[in-house]
């Protein structure tokens, strides 16, 4: 785990375990990121709402990083 994750870990523990449950999802992801998504709406195992969710709280979490 990279140096900023372990500090913001160290001063939040909700924080730590987000990102240690964000590294193993980050671990599973193998290919193109969009064709799996695009699977998963395809599937039905991910609904279109869930998608727009996670969207959205990807943006949200875009602008807070400024990337």
């Amino acid at each position: 785990m990279n140096e900023l994750y372990r500090q913001l870990g160290q001063s939040n523990p909700q924080m730590n375990s987000f990102m240690d449950s964000f590294e193993n999802f980050r671990k599973t992801i193998k290919g193109n990121p969009q064709q799996q998504v695009q699977q998963l709406l395809n599937s039905g195992r991910v609904s279109q709402a869930q998608y727009n969710a996670a969207v959205q709280r990807a943006q949200g979490l875009m602008k807070l990083l400024k990337l």
